[in-house]
């Protein structure tokens, strides 16, 4: 039997794809607390993930929404990390800016935790793909989508998401550069 470049391609992406959720499931999380959930989309429903981004895009007036679902387009996949609504009930933390975990969860204020793990999650995730020698990106503005289009299970109060790619060049590496937010710095 004889298997070609392109069908190799999409054995290393799902290949790629299930291990990038299987280190974002094993990642270190606080308290050892399995609150990420991960889901791998393509086909019809990476279309419309795409097709949310363009619709952020037009809503917000910010036009890297329309420029990374482009990458969504073109990718062969799109690993979907989320943080899953949930507290650590730490006493006297007050990272999220609250008082207290009762508090946050009254202001509808998202853990401070919840970014942490994912992002460590996220780390541990791209560092497959790129150990596999599959391009990628760490997106916010995929996991925003996915969060508006409810591809998520469980409620989930952070996301991002990592576009795969197998292909002769990056999909990502001329991406054109478009306004975006600039962070704020407080003395």
């Amino acid at each position: 039997m004889k298997y070609y470049g392109t069908q190799l391609d999409e054995k290393a992406i799902d290949q790629t794809a299930a291990m990038m959720a299987a280190a974002i499931r094993t990642a270190p999380k606080s308290c050892g607390a399995d609150t990420l959930e991960t889901v791998v989309v393509d086909g019809e429903d990476k279309e419309r993930l795409a097709e949310i981004m363009c619709v952020l895009a037009k809503e917000t007036g910010m036009d890297f929404y329309s420029r990374d679902a482009e990458n969504v387009r073109k990718a062969q996949c799109v690993v979907l990390a989320g943080a899953i609504a949930s507290y650590m009930a730490t006493p006297h933390c007050s990272y999220c800016g609250m008082k207290n975990c009762g508090e946050a969860r009254a202001n509808g204020v998202t853990c401070a935790f919840s970014g942490v793990n994912l992002g460590i999650a996220l780390g541990s995730a791209v560092s497959i793909a790129a150990g596999c020698r599959v391009d990628n990106r760490i997106m916010f503005s995929v996991g925003k989508a996915a969060i508006r289009g409810n591809f998520f299970q469980r409620k989930i109060t952070l996301a991002y998401g990592i576009p795969l790619s197998v292909s002769g060049k990056s999909i990502f590496y001329d991406r054109n550069m478009v306004s975006i937010s600039k962070p704020i710095f407080v003395d």
